[in-house]
C-alpha cells in the first residue's frame, strides 16, 4: 500500500483517468495557469448529513489560500456539469 494513501478514502482502487479528466475541467473552467496545483480527492464523511462520498478539489495558487470545491458525489461520478456551479 502507497504509505501516503487516504486512510479515509472509501475505496481501495484509483480512478486516474477520472482524476486526471476532472483537473482539467477545473483548470479549463477557472483559466488556471500552469504554476497552480490542482488536487482531486475523494473522501468518507463519517459525520450526520454529510454525504457518504464527496470529492474534495483544492486549487492552489502561489501565495493565496487554497480554494475548495466540495461535489457531493465519489470522483467516478463527477461531471463537468458538477464543476460549473461551483
Amino acid at each position: 500500500m502507497n504509505r501516503l494513501a487516504n486512510p479515509l478514502a472509501p475505496r481501495s482502487f484509483a480512478l486516474p483517468e477520472k482524476t486526471k479528466q476532472i483537473k482539467i475541467w477545473v483548470r479549463e473552467a477557472r483559466g488556471l495557469d500552469g504554476d497552480v496545483v490542482v488536487s482531486v480527492t475523494e473522501l468518507a464523511c463519517r459525520k450526520d448529513g454529510c454525504p457518504k462520498v464527496e470529492t474534495v478539489i483544492g486549487i492552489m495558487r502561489p501565495g493565496e489560500k487554497i480554494e475548495t470545491i466540495r461535489v457531493d458525489k465519489p470522483i467516478a461520478d463527477v461531471t463537468l456539469h458538477d464543476l460549473m456551479g461551483n
